[in-house]
């Protein structure tokens, strides 16, 4: 997930699980003791925003003011009557990330601003091309659900005995989530093989940027690895890349693996220490409008740089990757990513409710569209599952050392990066 200072999302078919205080989104709880609209028009506020916002002026080809009509001539003797109605509207648009959330619901959709999570550490979403299925986008490093085993890509077929077919996002985290302490089982289908995982619920501190300094055969090598786009991870890469930068590193590895996203600012701010100059990404509404994110020309390093990606980096690690690939500061090194490039604007209601309404289309600066797609490595590198599991599971001394192999495969690649900018600014 990656939701902006102003309360955009971008890549929302991500929700990730954990507690996290929701005022991180610009909204008030106040606004639960202030309700006093009738369901009903709870429900028109619902429609009003969807007729305002969606970022497809057919609305699936749904006549949208029939639906208001519809849905007003009911009757509702209660907010839970009028919840029910403002999921059957908007299935009519058949977008998985447009979705209405209940108070409850809402206070799962929330933003890390602290480092801190309570949960399994996971991000899910409804797969669109596996028929909507309830799919990890990836685990999150070094949390329960990561060292149960978890992988990007993953189907969630069960959650604690119940079938999530049909089941959304929400419901999914209303059942996932829940005390430190408890646990919760998972069935999980991966290769048409399915296997329960019971999982132990944790408050998990997470500090997104580690990093170090390697002799390599591309000589002395920085390598850093990113595993959430958190409000501290553009304060964290300063640092990594400031010091790396004393230490004289003649070129960078940064690992993006399995990063499922975050906050938008901190991928943008972390694109400009690594670009100076060039579109990062750039946004398209259904008016047409585009909105773009450059770099400032303050790059901290213009040292040679390769970039790790697989299926579990998604979306502002698209973002990033997509910008230095597109840029061509940085080679991309691995699988292709998950895919996914869609807007969201998160709304709270006046009962403490809120929609995420997806709003735009982002886009790479050559203007390509990832969204379903991912974005392509310049250099394949697959893993096995089993490759997959001992690497980020049973050894995990031998990530980002030559014993890994997307890592190894960097460094061959750095090297020659690092030789070619050699020789040009000799010719200089």
């Amino acid at each position: 997930m990656v939701i902006t200072r102003n309360g955009l999302v971008l890549g929302a078919t991500a929700v990730t699980l954990s507690t996290i205080a929701v005022t991180s989104l610009g909204i008030h709880s106040q606004g639960q003791a202030l309700f006093k609209e009738s369901p009903k028009e709870l429900l028109d506020e619902v429609w009003q925003i969807i007729d305002r916002q969606y970022v497809d002026g057919t609305f699936n080809h749904v006549d949208w003011q029939a639906v208001r009509r519809e849905y007003l001539s009911k009757s509702y003797s209660s907010k839970e009557d009028a919840y029910k109605s403002i999921r059957e509207m908007l299935k009519k648009l058949d977008d998985p990330y447009t979705r209405f959330m209940n108070p409850e619901e809402f206070k799962s959709l929330q933003v890390d601003t602290s480092g801190e999570l309570t949960g399994i550490g996971i991000s899910i979403g409804l797969d669109e091309k596996n028929g909507k299925k309830l799919t990890v986008i990836a685990p999150i490093e070094d949390t329960p659900a990561f060292k149960a085993g978890l992988q990007a890509k993953d189907i969630i077929t069960k959650i604690d005995g119940k079938s999530t077919e049909g089941m959304d996002t929400n419901q999914a985290v209303a059942l996932i989530r829940g005390e430190a302490g408890t646990s919760v089982t998972l069935t999980i289908l991966r290769n048409s093989q399915q296997k329960d995982y019971t999982i132990t619920r944790a408050k998990i501190e997470i500090h997104p940027v580690k990093y170090s300094q390697q002799q390599t055969p591309a000589g002395n090598t920085g390598y850093i690895r990113l595993n959430q786009f958190s409000a501290n991870a553009g304060k964290e890469m300063q640092s990594a890349i400031t010091n790396l930068e004393h230490k004289q590193v003649a070129g960078y590895v940064l690992d993006l693996r399995n990063n499922p996203g975050g906050l938008l600012f901190s991928s943008v701010e972390i694109a400009r220490m690594w670009l100076n100059s060039g579109t990062i990404v750039s946004t398209k509404d259904r008016q047409g409008e585009v909105e773009k994110e450059v770099a400032n020309g303050h790059a901290l390093t213009n040292k040679p740089l390769v970039i790790l990606v697989d299926k579990g980096s998604a979306s502002a690690s698209e973002i990033l990757s997509g910008a230095m690939q597109d840029n061509k500061r940085a080679e991309l090194i691995g699988t292709r990513t998950f895919g996914k490039g869609l807007v969201q604007s998160v709304r709270p209601l006046d009962d403490g409710s809120g929609v995420a309404v997806t709003i735009a289309k982002y886009y790479t600066p050559l203007n390509h569209d990832i969204n379903k797609r991912g974005i392509e490595p310049n250099v394949k590198v697959e893993l096995t599952d089993a490759q997959r599991q001992n690497l980020w599971l049973h050894e995990r001394n031998k990530l980002g050392t030559l014993a890994d192999p997307q890592f190894a495969k960097a460094v061959e690649v750095l090297r020659q990066e690092i030789a070619t900018q050699g020789n040009t600014r000799a010719q200089k």
